[in-house]
């Protein structure tokens, strides 16, 4: 089929006159091809307001409760209820690579400045702009804060929403965002402006909109963090999912947070979404497309993402993950009820929260694992609540597939889990001294929070460099950056002058290990990894062979050990012994002519 035949058909197929946002009040199109949804009527549908409501949201009004409101809508919205009510105050913490300002919406009694004793809580939407649950549920909570009785749940806590962190991918919305998601019918883009995705920015910081949001949480400190999501992936029953970093006693940065969210977060929350009809779950993932009952896996724990980022930030974070397969309408509610309970519980039990994140702020690991993978043995066994399903012959694949459908399985299925383990092991250095010409790696640092001494005047250091073994470079790119990979260094002292405006960044704070992940090259989230320090692979000089071959006879006959290493070269290596030039550059190599800097990383270390 022609292109164009092509596109007409498809939009044939999923056309519908629901696919303006201007337009909220008509029947929603479903896409065909998804797996039926199983019937739900949770008793949380009661928090929803009729249509005659002054203060009811675009996704109530809507018939099928599967629309969420545009950017310009949703903050007309919000400023009417910041006029209407004391208790809501929007305040710009940001603004996008496209111009648009980018804003939480805050309820709290206390006015601009907050009660020191009032936990925080810190609920972000759309970081996945076509993840917008956070956003219709934020709304409905909000207004219900401000004029329907639950301003008491303000009395011991604040709350700060972000109602849409991507808001550039937010306005690039339209029906066919996410093809695995049912609902809203219009869905913003998962990516940026510039086409990034920001839950993997968490630790370089690339980006304008995730540097804007680190200052939000520097400026309010939040004692929880949710980040609201929407899965990809397999079906089964749970319509909300979340997950942090440690749970269930896993290894964790943060291991009194994760001891809270596992002992008094995680069942008070699961007894509440039950309460009011939801069946949540664990965060999980599973390992086999084609064998849904293959196993599940914690889908890694790397601190790009929200929550490995928090975990070694020591800011107790949450990853909610509600189900794409379940309709808009209960994910929203879901939302609604989760946001909810967090405040009660952080007015009940935020003392002891507060306790867990100074015990976790104070540790000072001397060793850091890190570069986590999935671990080839299951760590046990998890009871599972499935959805049915069967496979079928595809035409189009050629091959067996999975057809979900949309019925809970009576079966509790017993799946084997396959947590990550560590690849590496990082030591924890005094301190790193980054010189004055990495002005944009200091810059990062800064805006994480981590505290710096910036050089007034030069000062000579003895420290302890890397010279890099054989990086790799990668052939894609990742996030808009070229990735190297190195897994091989060595090591060498040095008195190194650092001339002003060079940092001396100390391991000895809180955000110590986010700088170790941040600075140490064999860390596959730090700086180095994701390509910032390429010029460090660019060799400076050469030698002429009329050059080279006398003096390394010269070498030779002064140096009877260099003579015999070089022999002893020669007779392990054949490929080596018969290529002129590489025997030519094995000298080169150890002269002083070498160019020295040459894979020497300039991020110095100081040991002692």
């Amino acid at each position: 089929m022609r292109p164009l035949l092509l596109i007409a058909a498809a939009a044939a197929l999923f056309a519908s006159p629901a696919m303006s946002q201007s337009v909220p009040n008509v029947a929603p199109w479903d896409q065909p091809f998804l797996p039926p949804a199983p019937a739900w009527d949770g008793k949380s549908r009661e928090l929803l307001r009729g249509t005659d409501d002054p203060w009811v949201t675009a996704f109530e009004t809507d018939a099928e409760h599967d629309f969420s409101p545009n950017y310009a809508d949703t903050r007309a919205w919000f400023d009417r209820l910041d006029a209407a009510s004391d208790l809501i105050r929007i305040e710009q913490f940001g603004v996008s690579p496209e111009g648009r300002p980018i804003y939480a919406v805050i309820a709290s009694k206390d006015g601009a400045a907050f009660d020191p004793a009032k936990p925080v809580l810190l609920a972000q939407a759309g970081i996945h702009p076509g993840e917008i649950d956070g956003k219709d549920a934020g709304m409905m909570l909000l207004r219900d804060i401000a004029f329907y009785g639950k301003d008491a749940l303000l009395d011991r806590v604040n709350l700060i929403l972000i109602p849409i962190l991507s808001v550039d991918g937010h306005e690039r919305a339209s029906a066919y965002s996410r093809p695995n998601q049912r609902g809203p019918r219009i869905q913003g883009w998962r990516n940026t402006a510039t086409n990034q995705n920001l839950n993997r920015d968490y630790l370089k910081l690339d980006q304008a909109e995730m540097r804007a949001v680190r200052g939000l949480i520097l400026k309010y400190r939040p004692d929880l963090y949710v980040d609201i999501h929407v899965t990809d992936g397999m079906d089964y029953q749970y319509d909300v999912t979340f997950g942090f970093n440690g749970e269930n006693g896993v290894w964790s940065r943060s291991p009194a947070i994760a001891g809270w969210l596992n002992d008094a977060f995680k069942p008070a929350m699961y007894a509440a979404l039950e309460r009011e009809g939801h069946i949540p779950g664990e965060l999980v993932f599973g390992i086999d497309d084609a064998n849904p009952r293959a196993g599940l896996s914690d889908g890694g724990l790397g601190e790009r993402f929200s929550n490995g980022w928090g975990s070694a930030a020591h800011v107790p974070t949450i990853l909610i993950e509600n189900h794409s397969l379940k309709p808009h309408e209960q994910r929203v509610l879901g939302t609604y009820v989760f946001l909810e309970e967090a405040m009660r519980l952080l007015a009940d039990k935020g003392r002891d929260l507060r306790a867990a994140i100074t015990a976790d702020r104070a540790l000072r690991p001397a060793e850091l694992p890190t570069n986590f993978q999935a671990d080839p043995t299951p760590a046990y066994t998890r009871q599972f609540k499935g959805i049915t399903y069967e496979t079928y012959d595809s035409p189009a694949s050629g091959r067996r597939e999975v057809r979900w459908l949309g019925q809970a399985d009576p079966e509790i299925w017993s799946l084997p889990f396959y947590g990550s383990r560590p690849t590496l092991t990082l030591n924890r250095p005094r301190a790193y001294w980054v010189p004055a010409h990495r002005a944009d790696v200091i810059e990062r640092l800064r805006i994480h929070g981590v505290q710096m001494e910036i050089l007034t005047a030069p000062r000579t250091v003895n420290v302890e460099m890397l010279r890099l073994e054989n990086p790799e470079v990668s052939r894609t790119t990742n996030e808009g950056h070229v990735p190297i990979r190195v897994t091989e260094v060595s090591t060498e002292r040095r008195d190194w002058t650092y001339p002003p405006g060079s940092a001396r960044v100390s391991t000895d704070q809180p955000l110590g290990d986010v700088a170790i992940l941040m600075l140490e090259p064999q860390s596959v989230e730090s700086l180095f990894a994701w390509g910032l320090f390429p010029e460090v692979l660019n060799r400076v000089e050469y030698i002429e062979g009329y050059a080279i071959a006398p003096l390394a006879e010269r070498m030779m006959a002064a140096d009877p050990a260099l003579k015999a290493e070089f022999e002893a070269k020669l007779a392990a290596d054949p490929a080596f012994a018969a290529d002129g030039d590489a025997r030519l550059a094995w000298f080169y190599e150890r002269t002083p002519f070498y160019d020295d800097r040459y894979r020497l990383y300039p991020v110095g270390r100081e040991i002692e």
